[in-house]
């Protein structure tokens, strides 16, 4: 149940800095995905990735008018967030198409894993909005298949992938953190109050452990 949008003088404001995030992440995610689809090995999985990116500026457009229609400037709301996700993608650079099916794959389920938890702190309307926006969809299943279909081609790749997903959910976790230490209103601290550091730390406890099952279904090391 999400708390009613009363409940706190922060939770309007919650709700704008996470819509604006996940803005500035579909938009990222849009053009990330449709550049590194240059990497793919036949026409076929080129034109898989970039429906996935069409689904990525699908999401931003409902997002925008989500934000618009609370009487917010889109813009407004993803800038904040611009300059960090930014570092996290120059940071993250695949080398090649499967390093880049790993990447959309790790940082859609772990961004799935973060939003849908922050957003149990708000009332009920926007707490579905977000389940619908960010719960895993097709997408996910299909980079699921695209890495399956890989190890089971080559599993020599298995521990070059092994290694290359280890150093994204780490990245991913402490984009997560400092997020929410830059912008504590996304800390899950609503309800139970408390130290915010504490409570993100718990988050992204929790956000490595389902990171964690997600790599064992693909019969990888987390």
């Amino acid at each position: 149940m999400g708390t009613s949008p009363d409940a706190s003088p922060s939770a309007g404001q919650l709700a704008a800095e996470l819509l604006g995030a996940m803005a500035y992440g579909e938009l990222s995610a849009f053009g990330r995905l449709s550049f590194d689809s240059r990497f793919a090995p036949t026409l076929h999985d080129r034109s898989v990735l970039a429906k996935i990116a069409v689904g990525a500026y699908g999401n931003f457009a409902l997002l925008n008018d989500r934000l618009t229609e609370m009487g917010i400037d889109p813009e407004e709301a993803m800038l904040p967030f611009q300059r960090s996700f930014d570092h996290f993608h120059e940071r993250t650079k695949p080398g090649d198409w499967y390093e880049s099916v790993m990447k959309a794959y790790v940082i859609d389920t772990v961004s799935s894993d973060f939003y849908r938890s922050v957003s149990a702190f708000l009332d009920s309307a926007t707490q579905q909005f977000v389940e619908r926006v960010a719960s895993p969809d097709q997408a996910t299943e299909v980079l699921r298949v695209l890495l399956r279909r890989a190890l089971a081609d080559d599993p020599r790749l298995a521990s070059r992938l092994a290694m290359w997903g280890r150093r994204l959910v780490g990245e991913a976790l402490t984009q997560a953190q400092r997020v929410g230490m830059e912008h504590p209103r996304l800390g899950p601290t609503l309800k139970s109050g408390g130290d915010a550091r504490a409570a993100i730390k718990r988050l992204t406890g929790e956000l490595a452990e389902k990171h964690g099952r997600r790599m064992t279904g693909l019969g990888l090391t987390a």
